[in-house]
């Protein structure tokens, strides 16, 4: 089946007029012949809109009772009989009654268009959930009622209906909007001028989205590359260097004067991974980007010309900013042109901007650190560069007359190769000089000369020089290349394990010093923060660490106050990795702080929601006795009231219940008291279960049905206070009885533990509440309050557990509740004496 198509109407405030121009759309519709229903329209009482509605069929609205009210809302199912060709839903982000097959009109919308039928909505610009918290920012109103941005840019049209905020204001106040009583509180609060304005321009922002999303999805089915420029986009290309961040800045003026005009901030890097480009510089800049409003990319291109106008015509950008060259204005002569002058050759109808800044025109300096090579290698390749020369020559020379200069040069050459293959640039350019010099002297004619008589042995020699420095750069730069790449492959590991720390759990301080050292080959590595009295160690890796900065070889700043020292040499190229780690570190300490303030927290936190509950919970229940209890001494001190004997005694038995009811509350209070704070007296001893539910049932006062007991025979004595035991099996057969008719109560042993099974056929409760009925004071707020605060259970199990014991709740088979207290078995003890407890009922 087709699916059906949504258009919606877009408001910046109630009372633009977007339900009006709905019904319009709808009765032209209509006009054409066009099969419209209205599922449902709310006219507010506006008499011009429930004008629009004559002659439009409309399905009469679902009857609802909610809370004792009669409502009404969109009969859906008669709707989708009806199935016309047009419905209009008014409202598209209200809340269905609760009963309704779906929560939300949006949700009755989906519906609809999946059964092929077209739908005309509408909706305010407060109730998207993109922004709705800015909305009540503005107005201070929060929208409870919203609907998914994804809803309404899915819509196959949204026109905006528009009014300036003077107009709404007007409109408001000749009734049209609200009731005359309500107009004055209207204008002063939400219709505030500056409200509207506000609303207003981010109902235009909206639908420019939605308008330039559909600008580039038409783009692109039409394989359309050229820049259209119905809206400024503003590209700041980000080379990683120091200017960046003006370029950013530069660009962001750009496109705000532009209106409404989009930032965009892209960096080019090489695909082998090999690039110049300061991942700090470029964190920087991103967040930069990012806090102006805009977006920032990153691509992999090793031509960043094409890669970069690609990227920008692939967004529609019309501007592009770039930064100066930082070439040197004699590097710009004799080198190739720069990225600038080429992406200027090729960027066709877009704008672009060079813009000047402060490292323009330094150059770019060459990387400081101990090259390509090891020393050793260096100091070798000088070493062959003088040695290997000169002994080349002394074999040559007895043979001299059986090769030509040719073949001479060609060996000379072999051998720059080999020095440049051992200690790189430096010395194979050496042995070429040096090499040149033997060759003109011993084997260029006039020979023991340095004059060169045939123009072929000159050039020769020339082309000989060139080559030999030309291959010992290339081998330069492959050796440099590759230690650049296998270094750049152990900093992503190292840097890759310390991004998986904290999701590994391994992120502690002690395992991240150990990895920061051993990653670095260092001696020792400490955490150092500043207090008042001077430098404290907060953690150490590594054997006689630095306790202060000046005792340390290298110093890496971690935040303010706090620092890395470290003991052992750190490389120029392993700064970055130094300062990742002392950033991560930082963050570490901060993390474990925050945890032992959170774990110091938590116990104050839960006694002060004890202390709360607490107060909430015994209001009630403390002044029921205490009130009781002083009616009646009232009652009994009242001269002028003549009681009889019969009605002092039930004055005095009703004070005496009070009283018992208030000692006893006091009592669990105490006790439970007790518990948290370990002082309530436990005294075990082998104790026979039978006589402790024997005291239990005496205590307990049964109505209705009675209690059953089964205890098995030969059952061995438990280990347990028996006060203490025959109280709690009192409080469970007491709950048992509130909510059940019937009790069961059986006791076993299972291997080395003693079991109590209180069971009720009650109603039971979830089992994701089983833990919750063991929390203080949980019976508060429920609607059976007037019984007790809910210390019962609370205390039941903390008086079991003090005793070594469990008590767990299960599920009775057939429905109820199954409370299972478990106790050791008192080591050697006999089985306990019938007492004929087994038939007994309470």
């Amino acid at each position: 089946m087709k699916r059906g198509r949504l258009r919606v109407y877009l408001g910046a405030a109630p009372g633009v007029g977007k339900t009006y121009a709905m019904l319009g759309e709808a009765r032209r519709r209509a006009e054409r012949g066009t099969d419209v229903v209205v599922g449902i329209v709310e006219t507010h009482g506006r008499a011009h809109t429930a004008a629009m509605l004559d002659g439009l069929e409309v399905v009469p609205r679902q009857p609802m009772s909610y809370r004792g009210a009669d409502l009404e809302e969109m009969d859906l199912d008669a709707l989708l009989r009806r199935r016309p060709a047009v419905a209009l839903v008014d409202e598209l982000a209200h809340t269905n009654v609760p009963g309704c097959r779906n929560e939300k009109r949006w949700q009755d919308v989906r519906e609809l268009l999946d059964a092929g039928i077209d739908v005309i909505s509408t909706v305010n610009i407060q109730h998207l959930e993109s922004v709705n918290d800015v909305v009540e920012k503005i107005t201070g109103v929060p929208q409870r009622e919203t609907v998914p941005d994804s809803v309404v840019r899915a819509a196959d049209q949204v026109e905006l209906i528009d009014m300036s905020a003077e107009a709404l204001r007007r409109r408001l106040a000749h009734g049209n909007v609200y009731a005359s009583d309500k107009v004055d509180a209207a204008l002063s609060n939400y219709f505030r001028e500056g409200n509207l304005t506000a609303l207003r321009e981010l109902a235009l922002l909206w639908v420019a989205d939605k308008v330039d999303d559909a600008l580039q999805g038409y783009r692109r089915r039409h394989d359309i590359t050229g820049t259209w420029e119905a809206r400024e986009r503003v590209l700041v290309a980000l080379t990683g260097g120091p200017e960046g961040e003006q370029l950013v800045r530069r660009a962001a003026r750009i496109a705000a004067r532009s209106g409404a005009g989009d930032l965009l901030a892209l960096h080019v890097g090489r695909s082998d991974g090999l690039t110049g480009a300061d991942p700090t510089h470029l964190t920087h800049q991103q967040q930069l980007v990012e806090s102006l409003g805009g977006t920032f990319h990153q691509l992999l291109g090793d031509d960043v010309p094409e890669t970069l106008l690609s990227f920008a015509r692939a967004e529609n950008a019309t501007q592009l900013v770039l930064g100066d060259s930082r070439r040197s204005r004699w590097a710009s002569y004799v080198s190739p042109p720069g990225i600038g002058a080429r992406t200027i050759r090729a960027a066709g109808d877009i704008d672009v901007h060079i813009v000047s800044h402060t490292h323009a025109g330094q150059g770019r300096r060459l990387p400081v650190g101990r090259g390509a090579l090891s020393l050793r290698r260096r100091v070798r390749g000088y070493v062959l560069a003088v040695l290997l020369p000169a002994l080349l020559t002394l074999a040559l020379l007895p043979i001299d007359h059986a090769l030509n200069l040719v073949s001479d040069v060609l060996l000379f050459l072999l051998l720059v190769v080999a020095v440049a293959l051992v200690g790189g640039v430096g010395p194979a350019i050496l042995a070429a000089l040096l090499g040149s010099f033997l060759l003109n002297f011993f084997f260029t004619a006039p020979v023991h000369t340095l004059t060169i008589a045939s123009t072929n042995n000159a050039l020769a020699l020339l082309v000989y020089l060139l080559v030999a420095v030309m291959v010992s750069s290339v081998v330069d730069l492959a050796a440099r290349r590759t230690r650049q790449a296998a270094r750049a492959v152990a900093e992503s590991h190292v840097l890759a394990s310390l991004a998986a720390a904290p999701l590994t759990g391994s992120g502690d301080l002690a395992g991240l010093l150990e990895r920061f050292r051993q990653s670095l080959s260092l001696g020792s590595v400490a955490f150092l923060e500043k207090q008042p009295g001077g430098w404290q160690v907060i953690g150490t890796a590594g054997p006689d660490p630095a306790a202060t900065p000046e005792a340390a070889d290298t110093v890496v700043p971690a935040g303010e106050g706090t620092a890395l020292v470290l003991r052992g040499r750190l490389a120029p190229e392993d700064t970055r990795v130094a300062d990742a780690f002392a950033a991560r570190t930082s963050q570490a300490v901060h993390q474990i702080r925050l945890a032992e303030e959170a774990a110091q927290a938590a116990p104050l936190a839960e006694a002060n929601k004890v202390r709360t509950a607490l107060l909430a919970a015994v209001g009630h229940d403390l002044r029921t006795p205490l009130a009781a209890a002083k009616a009646v001494v009232s009652g009994l001190r009242a001269e002028d009231v003549a009681l009889t004997e019969e009605d002092r005694r039930e004055l005095l038995r009703t004070a005496d219940e009070a009283l018992d009811h208030l000692a006893a509350l006091v009592d669990s209070l105490l006790d439970l008291s007790r518990l948290q704070a370990g002082a309530l007296p436990v005294h075990l001893a082998p104790s026979y279960v039978e006589d402790v539910l024997a005291g239990a049932l005496d205590d307990v006062s049964v109505a209705g049905a009675g209690v059953r007991v089964d205890v098995a025979e030969g059952l061995p004595s438990a280990l347990a206070d028996a006060a203490l035991l025959e109280r709690v099996v009192v409080n469970l057969l007491t709950n048992a009885q509130r909510y059940a008719g019937s009790t069961l109560v059986t006791a076993s042993a299972v291997l080395d533990r003693v079991e109590v099974r209180v069971v009720d056929s009650g109603p039971g409760i979830p089992s994701a509440d089983y833990e919750r009925v063991f929390q203080p004071f949980q019976r508060l707020g429920d609607h059976d309050n007037s019984t007790g605060v809910g210390l019962g259970l609370a205390l039941a199990r903390g008086l079991v557990e003090a005793m070594g014991g469990t008590l767990e709740p299960e599920e009775t088979p057939g429905g109820g509740l199954t409370m299972v207290i478990s106790l050791p078995v008192a080591d050697g003890d006999p089985a306990g004496p019938d007492l004929g407890i087994r038939e007994r009922v309470g």
